[in-house]
């Protein structure tokens, strides 16, 4: 990571940079931060001669060896936010923040998932999420529809709560933007998906779109799951949330392994937010609330959380693993006091 000793360096002076880069088969990125750029070394940054050479330009301060694989995540990267912003509001500020709403939207019934906006508005959510496009292990199954982004834009607009909704195709990342969603969910089949993390990243590029990265399905790596948010993060929207969701193989009565205890490694090794799904870690509402204070006290920034006025009634997963409102509001509230303690530790 090169720091310049001025807040942004001069065209001139980063061909300078790619020039010498190049010649020890590396790359320069760049990372524009509120009061200072930096430019992160993409390739081995082990060459001592490269790093005099860097650091012999009157323009530079220091070169600091990140060694870690990612460079944009990594907590020592000094340009790195304290915090991130989804539709205005702080994630990362020591407040726990919880996203709530149905599995999928059912396009059928509109007022359904009005009405369960609207509640859990009440119960003291600060984000709405909804399935409109979803992956299916059956092709037969339910694939979401999209008409139900119009009904999710509706429901932002009557609760004014910032949305967030699945894209796991170009089409879908188009019309999710084109739309206003403010944050993009990278499900757990996409999150390796190389190609789609780096059309997202070019997509977000000078707009405030958040990104909700879930972890691999299979028991990935630390540094993979970090790795693959530097896709993200590439094109210098460093709006990125990392998010535990369970993983596999799976124990007997849980949908998956629930993992929010790797909150703590990732608040080791990045800056970003962490905010756990517990919905899909244990498969079950019931036991999620149990999860959801878990995260909280792993010290992750929030939750989000399947969540129906009538599971029952609801498609997809909903029927299974939403709560209700009224459990939402009782798990806002534990939540918010075990994460203060959590911050005491």
């Amino acid at each position: 990571m090169i720091v310049p000793n001025k807040k942004e360096l001069t065209d001139q002076e980063y061909k300078q940079l790619t020039d010498i880069a190049a010649e020890f088969n590396c790359k320069i990125s760049i990372i524009k931060g509120e009061t200072l750029t930096v430019y992160p070394i993409i390739g081995d940054e082990n060459s001592q001669l490269m790093i005099n050479r860097f650091e012999g330009l009157p323009f530079v301060d220091h070169v600091q060896r990140l060694q870690v694989p990612y460079k944009i995540m990594a907590r020592g990267n000094k340009t790195a936010p304290s915090f991130i912003r989804i539709g205005g509001i702080k994630v990362g500020d020591g407040t726990f923040r919880v996203a709530a709403g149905h599995c999928t939207i059912d396009p059928k019934n509109r007022s359904l998932f009005l009405e369960s906006a609207a509640a859990i508005k009440e119960a003291g959510a600060d984000f709405l999420r909804g399935g409109v496009w979803k992956p299916r292990t059956n092709p037969h199954s339910f694939q979401g529809d999209d008409n139900s982004l119009d009904i999710l834009i509706e429901a932002r607009e009557k609760t004014g709560l910032p949305v967030v909704t699945e894209v796991m195709d170009d089409d879908q990342l188009e019309q999710a933007i084109a739309a206003g969603v403010d944050m993009l969910q990278i499900g757990a089949r996409n999150a390796l998906n190389y190609g789609l993390l780096k059309k997202i990243s070019k997509s977000i590029q000078g707009r405030t779109t958040a990104v909700l990265l879930k972890r691999s399905l299979h028991m990935g790596p630390i540094d993979e799951f970090i790795s693959a948010a530097e896709y993200l993060a590439a094109s210098g929207n460093l709006n990125v949330v990392m998010c535990p969701r369970g993983t596999s193989p799976a124990v007997s009565g849980f949908r998956n392994t629930p993992d929010s205890s790797i909150t703590i490694l990732l608040k080791k090794n990045t800056w970003a937010p962490v905010m756990v799904d517990p919905s899909h870690s244990v498969g079950n509402g019931v036991f999620v609330p149990y999860e959801a204070m878990a995260s909280a006290a792993y010290g992750a920034d929030g939750v989000i959380v399947e969540t129906h006025i009538d599971p029952k009634r609801g498609i997809g997963d909903d029927p299974k693993q939403s709560i209700t409102p009224d459990v939402l509001a009782k798990l806002i509230k534990n939540c918010k006091q075990i994460h203060e303690i959590s911050r005491t530790i």
